[in-house]
């Protein structure tokens, strides 16, 4: 019944703006995900030492989600039920697994998980990626280019992308040396070439739709910018001592600065594209979205998410599905339709996006889908909420959570044979600090039957405590 009330809401959207009869494009739509940046990392949601001016004036143009959260706690997953629709209970990638021992790509996407490039594509959008994919390599069935994307330009392989000075690079599986860089330095940074990619793709397709997909590296550690960036911050930002690189990232003098600099780096990124489509005329047919793959990591390769206050008051970093892992900035910008300034506490999630897209490109909605279309919060229609959000983790020491209204319930250490489900009430403890599950026995009851449901046995991922054990 969900499912099909899924398929219902999107069919009941309301229309798209009216435009005039020699002009029957559908809009165009530019997706951009940050990676580990912490919902408080921009000036919008409260930072104060991190400059984010356009994104900023993003949120002050468009709407602001304040309890938004990505499909899992890292990112592999996370993109998985961004691309597919699919919660955790139900997609094929929970988890950031290497594929094949010695070589790059993670855990493949099925042939037949239908991705947003996809439905799209089928709708006429060309479509293309600048960035980082972590669904499957170019051999297997999840590659980029096997999932709909015309162009995909950027790392493949997650741990590739542990260095933004990379040696080489791929354009749609063919390997592109960099001659000028070492790993550790260069002259060929890769937000900037990714940068550079989106903006030519827009002026190429700015005659018909288009889905450009931007799964940028920054601010994933390695911390390193160019100096020019890194001038702006060095020296200003207090103590802040040199990170040596012991655990396994590049060493860096002034990691705080570094940080910074990435983020504001990135955010010119995010300026520069919105200016394009200002300078084509196309400001008011695209939608602009732009969030984070999962929350702040955790103060290793010179991050520090105390320093920056990253997470807030929230519980969790990167890992954890307490709200400091999955609550990720998400702000969505279309001039004409969207009303500016505006914020939202709706709860939303990465299954989401995809009904949600189909909605404004006209686009039927994938069969079996855990999102909803959230098209009318958007345009300030009636919005439906959700029943429930579900996450689910098998890495950290396993884990379940599900949010039903403002009642959230965790699970933990489900990979050691431990099931004790704590129960938060997020209208009054946002930071989860006071577990409240004693205290009401039928709330508890109900979550830990919405994780029950929701959870379909995965070999490849399993969560050991509560799925049967592997046949021999």
């Amino acid at each position: 019944m969900f499912r099909f009330a899924v398929a219902l809401l999107a069919l009941a959207a309301p229309a798209l703006p009216a435009r005039a009869a020699d002009d029957p494009r559908k809009p165009n739509i530019v997706f951009i995900v940050a990676d580990d940046l912490g919902c408080f990392e921009l000036g919008c949601y409260g930072q104060t030492k991190i400059k984010t001016p356009n994104i900023d004036k993003l949120a002050a143009g468009g709407l602001r989600f304040t309890h938004f959260y990505a499909g899992c706690a890292v990112c592999a997953p996370s993109r998985c039920a961004l691309m597919t629709g699919r919660h955790m209970g139900h997609a094929r990638v929970r988890n950031n697994v290497q594929f094949k021992k010695g070589e790059e790509g993670q855990f493949p996407l099925r042939a037949d998980d239908a991705t947003v490039a996809e439905v799209l594509k089928a709708q006429g959008y060309a479509t293309g990626a600048m960035g980082k994919w972590g669904l499957g390599n170019w051999d297997t069935t999840g590659s980029p280019m096997k999932h709909g994307f015309d162009l995909f330009f950027g790392y493949n392989c997650q741990a590739h992308a542990h260095t933004h000075y990379p040696k080489h690079i791929y354009r749609n599986g063919e390997r592109i040396e960099l001659k000028d860089n070492d790993g550790a330095t260069g002259k060929q940074y890769t937000q900037d070439l990714f940068e550079a990619e989106a903006l030519t793709f827009i002026e190429k397709n700015k005659a018909k739709p288009f889905f450009l997909y931007l799964p940028f590296t920054v601010p994933h550690v390695a911390v390193q910018v160019p100096d020019d960036s890194l001038d702006e911050y060095k020296g200003k930002l207090g103590d802040d001592p040199a990170y040596d690189g012991k655990k396994g990232y590049r060493p860096h003098p002034a990691p705080h600065a570094g940080y910074a600099a990435m983020v504001t780096r990135m955010d010119r990124t995010v300026g520069r594209v919105v200016t394009k489509l200002k300078e084509l005329g196309l400001e008011k047919d695209t939608l602009v979205i732009f969030t984070s793959d999962n929350g702040p990591t955790h103060n290793v390769g010179g991050a520090d998410s105390d320093f920056f206050n990253s997470a807030g008051k929230l519980r969790g970093l990167k890992g954890s599905l307490y709200e400091g892992g999955i609550r990720v900035p998400f702000i969505a910008y279309m001039p004409g339709t969207i009303k500016p300034g505006a914020t939202t506490a709706a709860r939303h999630y990465f299954p989401d996006v995809l009904p949600t897209l189909c909605a404004f490109a006209g686009a039927k909605v994938p069969a079996d889908l855990d999102g909803i279309n959230f098209r009318p919060l958007l345009t300030g229609a009636k919005q439906t909420a959700h029943e429930f959000l579900y996450w689910e983790f098998p890495g950290y020491g396993g884990q379940q959570a599900v949010i039903a209204g403002d009642w959230k319930a965790v699970r933990q250490a489900l990979g050691k044979g431990a099931v004790k489900t704590e129960l938060y009430d997020l209208a009054t403890d946002e930071g989860e600090k006071t577990d409240v599950a004693a205290k009401n026995p039928d709330v508890l009851a109900r979550l830990e039957k919405l994780m029950k449901d929701q959870h379909t046995p995965s070999a490849d991922f399993p969560l050991q405590a509560i799925d049967p054990p592997a046949k021999k």
